[in-house]
This record gives structure tokens, sequence and C-alpha cells, in this order.
């Protein structure tokens, strides 16, 4: 099993910064591969970024250029820098991690309980 905990979260004014940090512990023996997902009031969940075992980053549209992905394998965290919000940018932001536990176990995806960002002035 992994566990996944997300801190970072917060009210923040139009063209402010916040930093999201997703932290894994429990059994983890291959990382395939991490993500920011966000789901906003009566919306659908959507990718926000996603980064592979390579680091190799994917970005929405809506957050190129003005959000980062990043990783520590050593503290087995996975970071999202995000600058120049907007309000749109308001929603509850999850992380994503798809692992294998073991070499016995297939890759399953796992999710983090969610944190809320509020872009509003």
């Amino acid at each position: 099993q992994v566990q996944l905990v997300e801190s970072g979260g917060g009210l923040v004014q139009p063209g402010g910064s916040l930093r999201l940090s997703c932290a894994a512990s429990g059994s983890i023996f291959t990382i395939n591969s991490m993500a920011w997902y966000r789901q906003a009031p009566g919306k659908e969940r959507e990718l926000v970024a996603g980064i592979d075992y390579n680091s190799r980053a994917n970005y929405a549209d809506s957050v190129k250029g003005r959000f980062t992905i990043s990783r520590d394998n050593a503290k087995n965290t996975v970071y999202l820098q995000m600058s120049s919000l907007k309000p749109e940018d308001t929603a509850v932001y999850y992380c994503n991690w798809h692992v294998r536990s073991s070499v016995w176990d297939i890759f399953r995806d796992y999710w983090g309980q969610g944190t809320q960002v509020t872009v509003s002035s």
C-alpha cells in the first residue's frame, strides 16, 4: 500500500504563487509516473501536469508557462509550483502516483486526499 499526503494549498490573490507538495510513504518498488489533477465545483477532474520516470513533464494548455511539476526521488515527493495564479485555477488539487509496490505487483493508481487552492482578491 502507498499513502499520499498533500500540503501547500490555501488562499492566494490573483497573480500570486503557491507550491503544492505530495509526499509518499509505504511500499514503493517502481514509480511509473506522478501527476497533479484538479477538480473545480461542478466540473470534472482534469489533468494539470504529469511527470514520468524520465522526469519528462507535460502540462494542460491552461497552465503552461505558469505551473512547474518536479520530483525529489530521495524524499519520495512531487511538487507543483504554481505562479501567476488566476481565479479559474481555484479547485481541489489531487496528486496521483502510478506505482508498483513490489516486483510481484501490478502498477496501480494512488490518490492523495486533495488540497484546496482558492485564488481570490
